[in-house]
């Protein structure tokens, strides 16, 4: 399988930002981990702190990879033009989060892309974007 993991804004900082919420590991340590954890699939890793690159990227991808393991930060409570990119390709997406953003601030509550994914995962650390490609493996 072809396994897209896209990140949005400020999870570059992952392992430097908040590390109370996010943990002390970049996101580029986990991913190694999980390229290992997972050496019979491609997992592909891409990261913007813009909207519209997301979204290229959600095009690019859209028809020919397996799955996308979509962490798109804050603009989860803002962008219907992601949402709108998601609901307009065939690529099954999963959204994840690395904190249960229930326990977080009111707005963190409300995602404008979680109708238009197959599911939701938060609040389980690193591990959120494990569950995610365990779902997309036991699914194809």
């Amino acid at each position: 399988m072809n396994i897209q993991i896209i990140n949005g804004p400020n999870l570059n900082l992952l392992g430097v930002r908040e590390k109370s919420i996010y943990g002390d590991s970049s996101f580029e340590t986990y991913f190694t981990e999980l390229q290992a954890r997972y050496p019979n699939h491609t997992l592909s890793y891409y990261q913007s702190n813009v909207e519209g690159e997301i979204i290229n990227k959600l095009h690019e991808i859209g028809f020919s990879f397996d799955g996308v393991v979509l962490n798109a930060g804050a603009y989860t409570h803002t962008s219907v033009a992601i949402a709108d990119a998601i609901a307009g390709i065939k690529t099954p997406v999963i959204e994840v989060h690395i904190s249960n953003v229930y326990k977080r601030e009111e707005f963190r509550h409300h995602s404008m892309l979680a109708a238009s994914c197959r599911g939701v995962i938060a609040g389980f650390g690193m591990d959120s974007y494990r569950l995610a490609i365990e779902n997309l493996i036991a699914s194809k």
